[in-house]
Order: structure tokens, then sequence, then C-alpha cells
């Protein structure tokens, strides 16, 4: 009998190991799992790293600070030096006010790493922000989680060289502190593939809505980093003046993108209107070419692909796009900056411009 007791005890005292050594491997993997991965600034210079560095920024903009009730689903934002663009973040970021927003930009240096066709995430659990450590969502697993594995990347070199998002983030977390972000970043992509992964993300994204009880436009947003034409014939890879340099050339170049925008990305959006605008700016032999230099030239249709499917998924109907505002780099009065620590990464002529279109959808 004692034998049997010693035996019995000797098995509680193993399971109760057992359990408290599971226990022990559960805590730590959470204490794993939430270590910080910060993804730091890249571009110092052109953009804002501390938050006084942003405060004088909308004091010399003249930007009075004002919550609103809009709830903009997604919008296109510049991402150039805050000199020459900062009032058009504000002017595009100002409606979109959920807490978290998906982020689709530019990936610059894709050439670096070889991507292509597949949109790329990372596995940074913050960014750095002038007002503290910005939290990526939660969500940004569980999306890739519900995509066909094949659509994306998850690629931290990629993001960690890449300023078309840390440009828009600042302006994003100065008004919301508690604000979560999901980075997306969009490499050479062709439009069949545009299409096909863009559905791809919609529905995943759509399935984490309806799960969190969460809604567009309201609690989750998408910003499309772009900066329109790159124009002139100096300080580029090229000659990039096909209307030439003066007055008359300057002119031809800005109503070109002007009437891209209205032709592809205002009022009802359709696929038709999203592969005119690649036929715009992108070669038709050779999609990894040129052919009017937008830097958005991929996150642009395959941004606004994905947030027009998410709004047919949900909506039933597509997203209505209003075009707000057009400047560049050479057409206004530039703020200073220098004295801030700040300044310009590239120059500002009639030889060298860059332009900035500003898009809302709802």
């Amino acid at each position: 009998m004692k034998s049997i007791l010693l035996l019995s005890l000797t098995c509680l005292f193993v399971v109760g190991c057992k359990q408290n050594k599971s226990e022990v491997e559960v805590k730590s993997e959470s204490i794993i799992q939430v270590k910080k991965n910060i993804r730091h600034v890249h571009d110092t210079i052109g953009f804002a790293q501390y938050d006084w560095q942003m405060d004088s920024i909308y004091n010399r903009l003249g930007i009075k600070d004002s919550k609103n009730n809009l709830s903009w689903k997604a919008v296109i934002s510049p991402h150039d030096d805050y000199k020459y663009a900062g009032r058009l973040y504000y002017e595009s970021l100002k409606g979109i006010n959920a807490n978290t927003i998906i982020l689709i930009g530019v990936a610059h240096r894709a050439r670096n790493f070889d991507l292509q066709d597949k949109i790329i995430f990372g596995d940074y659990t913050h960014w750095q922000s002038p007002y503290g450590d910005l939290k990526v969502s939660d969500l940004n697993v569980v999306i890739r989680n519900n995509m066909n594995e094949t659509n994306f990347i998850v690629h931290d070199s990629m993001q960690a060289l890449e300023h078309s998002l840390e440009a828009i983030v600042p302006f994003l977390h100065r008004k919301d502190p508690d604000l979560e972000i999901i980075p997306i970043l969009v490499p050479y992509i062709d439009y069949e593939m545009i299409t096909s992964v863009s559905m791809d993300l919609a529905e995943a994204v759509k399935k984490v809505l309806e799960s969190n009880n969460l809604s567009y436009g309201n609690d989750i947003a998408i910003v499309i980093s772009n900066d329109a034409v790159h124009y002139g014939d100096e300080e580029w890879s090229g000659d990039l003046a096909p209307f030439g340099t003066d007055d008359a050339g300057t002119e031809k170049a800005r109503l070109m993108d002007v009437e891209i925008v209205e032709t592809c990305l205002s009022d009802a959006i359709t696929p038709e209107k999203i592969k005119r605008f690649t036929e715009y700016t992108v070669q038709h032999d050779d999609y990894k070419e040129y052919k009017w230099v937008w830097c958005g030239r991929y996150s642009v249709p395959f941004g606004l692909s994905f947030a027009n499917n998410l709004n047919l998924l949900i909506d039933d109907q597509p997203l209505q796009g209003e075009f707000m505002h057009y400047q560049s780099s050479i057409d206004h009065e530039l703020i200073k900056v220098e004295d801030l620590g700040m300044g310009t990464t590239a120059i500002a002529t009639q030889r060298h411009w860059v332009a900035y279109a500003s898009i809302k959808y709802e």
C-alpha cells in the first residue's frame, strides 16, 4: 500500500514538474515574442527625427492642430523632403483618423535584393518616430497568415533602407500617440500580379476586419506613398525632360501629371483606370522600366487596387477619389528647415524638380 501511495505521489510530483516546466517554457516564449525589434530612421536629413523638429515644422507651416470627424478610407501622400512637400503631407493625411494604418510604400532599392512581384512585409515590432517608438500592429502577422505565402516576402533589410514610409509616420503619429501601423513595400510588379496579389491582401484584411469587428475608414485605413513626376535634365540618371526645361516644358509636365490623376486616380475607381495608370508610367514591353517617372509607379496601382478591392468586398461599390492638391518642389514658397538640423536630399530647380499629388478616397 505504501509503495502504491509512494508511486502515486511520485507520479504527481513528476506531472507537476512537467506542468511547471511547460509554464516556464510558455513564459519564455512570451518574453521572446514581446522583445522589441525597432526599425530606426534612415533619412535624418529630409525628415524630422525629433519631436521638436516636427512641432517647428507645424508652426512654420501655420498649421493649427484640430481634431476632426473625417474617416477617409485611403489617401495618396507624398514622401519628399519636408522643406519641399511639408504642407501636402498634412493636407493628404488630415482625414486619416483610424487607429491602425496600412502603409503602402515604394521599394526604391528593390534591385539591391532582387525583389519583384511580391509585396514586402517586415518583422519589426516598432518603428522609430519623433514621438516615441511606434508599434507595428499585431495584425501585421495575422494578415500575412491569411495570405497565400507565394504573394509576399518578409524582408527587414529592405524595409530598413526605404524612406517612403518613414516620411509619413511622424505626421500620423503626432496626432495619434496610440497609432499602430502595418508597413508594406511594393517592388517591381506587373499589372497581372497587381490584380491577383492586391485581391489576396484585400481578402486577408477583410477577414481581420470581420473577426475583430473593425470598420474600414474608422478603425483601419490605407496610406499610399508616392511622389509624382521627377523632371529635368540635371542630377538625374539620364534626361527626364521630354518637354524641355523652360517654362513651357515645365507647364507641359505639370499638365501631364494632372491628366494622369484625373483620368486614372479620380472619381469612381475601376480596374481599367488602374491599368491605364500603369500604361502611362511603365514601359509596355518591360514593366521594370519607367515611361513617365513617378516613383509610385508600383505603390500607387497596387495600393489603389488593394484599397478598392477591399471596398468592393465590404460595401460592394468602388472607392470614390477626389483630387485635392498638386505641388512641386519649385512652385511655392519653401519653409526654412536648416536651423532645425534638417535639409534637402536633392536640388530643386527648373532642371531638377519633383511633383506631389494629394488624393483622398472614400
